[in-house]
């Protein structure tokens, strides 16, 4: 599975790249890869928080070899799809359900437009964003992968993060960044450690930034945060068990920016969940681990595509 290595700084010359609106007339950045030959199916990919589709070109490349159309967008705000604070490196979202009328409308363009059958990938903040649109009745995939999902996050502060957050987010600029640099406040753990073992993946993620700098998407706005923390909230609180789509979650026990516990207590309420756990060899980043994680997950989704979609 690791041929693709080659292609994690290229962008594949029939992929195509360019804009989408959203209805209320915000462009999106787009990647599409159709398949080529007879179609397996279609997958659209969604990354996490301040992330870009580039970060996942190895992943798109093996599936797209086993026949599988690929789609992915940035998310509003961040990466190439603009930003909505006058810091161009701050991720800032005013509610999550902002994110989640893009995810439906995009889907639903998605859906009539691409062969099925339809898969929806979701990478921590992704995966979030996948679930609570399953549980919405947002999007209707005929199968989702959560990969790492962000359904409660590590916080040194444990339950008083997100009165925290509230709190903060109204001595000024709610906007404004939360912090400064690594990817988590108030540890000693830098970004590279908290994402992934592999230092040639991490570093492919800063040669894209340095090719487009406005790629690079820094730490989250205060209002980011208490968003977030209520979408959690709001989700884990609802009616999960209402959500019949076959999904497969990936999950990183000892990941140290979304809490395991909570996806794996999440996944226990999912009619048709199957779960597979990461020990201390992955990271965040499980798609962007070293070979033999991210083999381990690979295989994990081609098993689940293949007994869900088999090929006809």
């Amino acid at each position: 599975m690791a041929v693709s290595r080659n292609f994690a700084r290229a962008i594949a010359k029939d992929a195509v790249i360019d804009r989408w609106t959203a209805p209320d007339g915000w462009p999106l950045r787009r990647f599409h890869w159709r398949a080529e030959g007879s179609p397996r199916g279609s997958i659209l990919f969604q990354t996490g928080r301040g992330d870009v589709f580039e970060k996942y070109l190895e992943s798109f490349v093996h599936w797209h070899a086993a026949g599988w159309t690929i789609t992915a967008f940035d998310w509003r705000g961040q990466g190439g799809s603009g930003r909505l604070t006058p810091k161009a490196n701050c991720g800032h979202i005013d509610d999550f359900g902002t994110y989640i009328a893009d995810l439906r409308a995009f889907a639903a363009q998605w859906m009539a437009e691409t062969p099925g059958p339809h898969v929806v990938m979701g990478h921590s903040m992704g995966g979030h964003l996948v679930l609570r649109g399953l549980a919405e009745g947002a999007i209707a995939p005929d199968m989702a992968v959560l990969v790492a999902p962000m359904l409660g996050v590590r916080s040194a502060l444990g339950r008083l993060a997100a009165p925290m957050a509230r709190f903060l987010s109204r001595l000024g600029d709610p906007r404004r960044p939360a912090w400064r640099g690594n990817e988590k406040p108030y540890t000693t753990e830098t970004r590279a450690n908290l994402l992934t073992h592999d230092p040639a993946r991490y570093a492919d993620e800063l040669w894209w930034q340095a090719q487009d700098r406005a790629l690079l998407t820094g730490p989250p706005s205060w209002q980011w945060l208490v968003a977030a923390f209520r979408s959690m909230a709001d989700l884990e609180a609802g009616a999960i068990e209402a959500v019949g789509t076959p999904l497969l979650l990936l999950i990183a026990e000892a990941d140290g920016l979304v809490d395991a516990r909570a996806a794996l207590r999440i996944a226990s309420r999912l009619p048709d969940a199957a779960v597979l756990r990461f020990g201390p060899d992955s990271a965040h980043e499980i798609l962007r681990e070293a070979d033999p994680v991210r083999d381990r997950a690979l295989a994990a989704i081609d098993g689940f595509l293949a007994a869900r979609a088999p090929r006809p």
